[in-house]
Formats: C-alpha cells, sequence, structure tokens
C-alpha cells in the first residue's frame, strides 16, 4: 500500500488530499508519504496506519472531486428512421380513408343535385299540365252538364279556393246555366311556369273563354290567370285562381 502511493508522486498526494476533503477527513498528522500519522497520547503507529490505510487508498479511478462540474448527459439522437418509417402506415390507415369520406361525400352531393334537379323539372311539367287542365276543368261547363262539369272541377282544388268555388257555383253558375242555357268554352293557348319546387309551383296562364246562350250572341274574353298549385299525395291541386 505504501509503494503504490508513493508511486502515485505529487498528483497522487493532490488527489489523496482533494479525498481527504471530502468524505473521509485525515488525521492532522498524517504522512501521505509513509502511509501512517505520528504517535499521539501513546497509540502505536501501527494502529494507525491500520485504521486510515484501506479507507484511504484510493486510484486514480476511485479519486473524484466534487468541485468537478457533472458531465451532461447525451441528447437523444432522434428516431428519424422510425418516424420515417410510420408514414406509409399514417398515410394507409388516415389519410386514405378521408380521402374516401371526401370524395363519397362530393360523389353524394352531386348525386342529390342531380336527382334534386330532376325532381324539379318533373315537378315543372306536371304543375303546367295541372295548371292548363285546371283551368280549362273550372271555367268549362254546358246547361245540361253543369252539376256533373262543377263538381269534377272541385276534385282539382284543395283549401279554401275548393271552398270558395263550391260557394259560389252553387249560387251563380249552376242556376244561370240551367236558367238562361249558358255554355263556356275554355281553351289554354299558354302557361308558363312563374315558381317551383317539389311540392309547390305557380303558373300563369293565358286563358280564352266564349259563352254561348240560347238569347244572346256569342262572347269571348281573353284573361291571364294566376294559378297556385300545391302538391297532395301524387296530385297537384290548384289552391288559388286570380286574375294576373
Amino acid at each position: 500500500m505504501q509503494v503504490r502511493l508513493a508511486k502515485m508522486g505529487s498528483a497522487g498526494h493532490a488527489q489523496v488530499r482533494s479525498a481527504a476533503k471530502g468524505r473521509h477527513r485525515l488525521p492532522p498528522d498524517y504522512d501521505v508519504r509513509a502511509g501512517s500519522s505520528s504517535p499521539t497520547n501513546g497509540s502505536s503507529t501501527a494502529d494507525v496506519g491500520d485504521g486510515f490505510g484501506e479507507e484511504l487508498s484510493p486510484t486514480p479511478h476511485d479519486v473524484t472531486d466534487e468541485t468537478d462540474e457533472p458531465q451532461h448527459e447525451k441528447a437523444p439522437i432522434p428516431r428519424t428512421r422510425a418516424v420515417g418509417g410510420r408514414w406509409p402506415r399514417v398515410i394507409a390507415f388516415g389519410l386514405l380513408p378521408a380521402l374516401t369520406v371526401v370524395l363519397g361525400g362530393g360523389a353524394g352531393y352531386v348525386t342529390w343535385e342531380v336527382i334534386s334537379a330532376r325532381f324539379v323539372q318533373v315537378a315543372r311539367v306536371e304543375s303546367v299540365r295541372a295548371a292548363t287542365d285546371g283551368a280549362v276543368a273550372l271555367l268549362t261547363y254546358g246547361p245540361d252538364t253543369v252539376n256533373k262539369d262543377v263538381g269534377a272541377a272541385r276534385e282539382r282544388l284543395t283549401g279554401k279556393f275548393k271552398d270558395f268555388y263550391t260557394l259560389f257555383t252553387r249560387q251563380n253558375v249552376i242556376p244561370n246555366a240551367r236558367e238562361k242555357h249558358i255554355s263556356s268554352v275554355v281553351t289554354v293557348p299558354a302557361a308558363a311556369i312563374a315558381r317551383v319546387t317539389t311540392d309547390h309551383a305557380v303558373v300563369l296562364v293565358f286563358v280564352n273563354q266564349t259563352f254561348l246562350s240560347d238569347h244572346d250572341p256569342p262572347a269571348s274574353t281573353a284573361s291571364d290567370v294566376r294559378v297556385t298549385l300545391e302538391k297532395v299525395g301524387r296530385r297537384w291541386l290548384i289552391s288559388e285562381f286570380t286574375p294576373a
């Protein structure tokens, strides 16, 4: 042990003294070169050397200075390869399903637009036909068939206008047609859609009406009528019939 400390030289002495300042404190009279301390209070040299020799036999690898700054740990190297390897899975399980949903939604929207436009087009054709046929039915009657004519026309109406037409024909049209032998002949040369949805439409109808009577010469009139229709079930029914 003494030979080992002697070989350390002055550097070893500094390391040992530095270690002594730390956890272990040497006796004031300890001789580092000899590996023992001067006897005090009658203690033997062997006792002093044995008491501190084993604990204070540092090696260059064991002695550390508490004043030294701790070494910083190296920052972990980013796992770029692993992160890059996740992109194919992200695309496969995230991006592609999202694109499928977006494209599917867009295709569904386009399909709905096409179907809706088709429904509106069908409503346009049906409402114009219903307005034209309804105008003819409402205004056409004969003296011998007036009850039947009025009854058939009522089936094309709905709402308050149906009630009004029923009352008006009972009080005016039917009595005059029977008593004066009046007939009404109606033609519709043209009709145009003004507004239409899948269940509501407004149609402008151009009406030519001729009155025939046994006592008076024929009289003809031409008028524009605004016909409002509602889709009830599968039928277009007239809810308003007013001069334009």
